[in-house]
């Protein structure tokens, strides 16, 4: 391969990883920075402030709360729209680490292929995040149903309720154990026998491609994410340890082994939870 080509190969593939880091800070950084939420992330990693002692004066008037009128909706089109945007962003953050690999093996594959053809590697990761995008948007048709039902608490984005909790954990813990979560892990833990098995040439083909590798790992990990109503979906701690789980389970050596591990300290907590 003549040199000039080689160049243009490297230049790409520090293009892709300079891209991939850009993303994933950008993402981060506004999560930190609240996500448009209001929200002081930080909030969740102080320790609860001492609770004041009742006061038998806090009924005069002026300290009652106004009631709530059918004039303003607690989830306006605009609050929906900006929660999307905030678990797409968690999504990004949380996912692109341990999809890195992948995206930069598909760029050096689809380079190798046609070096007179720009890498499709900006189609391949667009459809990596609609398939993001989507689970995303489910997630908060969900936020809004438990909010509507008052199983989340308003302030922390995270369950108030033990049974939901428990739920949650309980389902999350049986599905790592399940068949069908180590189908997909597999595939996400060998990305060069997904791309030989699944390679179409092309913006469009990379674009398929991403979107079916999206698939796979919503697949893989959808139910761990749920896991942020539990923890609190604005919860940096959390989520930084979910995305330390997602990441060791996909590139570490014995990544189904944690996974298992996982999945049974999910079912133990949960079942605490039920029996407390």
């Amino acid at each position: 391969m003549p040199s000039s080509i080689e160049a243009a190969l490297g230049r790409h593939r520090l293009w892709s990883i300079a891209a991939l880091l850009i993303l994933i800070v950008l993402a981060w950084a506004w999560l930190i920075g609240g996500a448009g939420m209001g929200m002081d992330p930080f909030a969740s990693l102080m320790p609860p402030p001492a609770q004041m002692p009742a006061m038998p004066d806090m009924s005069m008037p002026e300290m009652a709360m106004p009631p709530t009128t059918a004039e303003a909706p607690a989830w306006p089109l605009g609050r929906v729209a900006l929660t999307f945007s905030m678990w797409w962003t968690m999504m990004i953050a949380m996912m692109l680490p341990s999809a890195a690999p992948t995206i930069l093996l598909f760029a050096r594959t689809s380079a190798h292929g046609n070096p007179k053809v720009p890498p499709a590697t900006a189609s391949f990761l667009a459809g990596y995040l609609v398939a993001w995008g989507a689970f995303s948007l489910l997630a908060t048709f969900l936020h809004v149903i438990l909010d509507h039902a008052g199983l989340i608490d308003a302030m922390g984005m995270s369950s108030q309720n033990r049974w939901l909790s428990a739920a949650v954990l309980i389902a999350a813990g049986l599905y790592q154990l399940t068949p069908i979560k180590d189908v997909c892990l597999r595939h996400c833990r060998n990305p060069a026998q997904f791309l030989s098995r699944n390679y179409r040439p092309g913006h469009a083909g990379a674009l398929r491609m991403g979107l079916h590798h999206g698939t796979i790992c919503v697949g893989c990990c959808s139910l761990l994410m749920a896991l942020l109503f539990v923890g609190g979906v604005m919860n940096l701690a959390w989520i930084a340890l979910l995305t330390l789980m997602v990441a060791a389970e996909k590139l570490f050596p014995h990544g189904r082994t944690i996974s298992l591990i996982a999945g049974l300290a999910c079912l133990a907590w949960g079942a605490a939870m039920l029996f407390r």
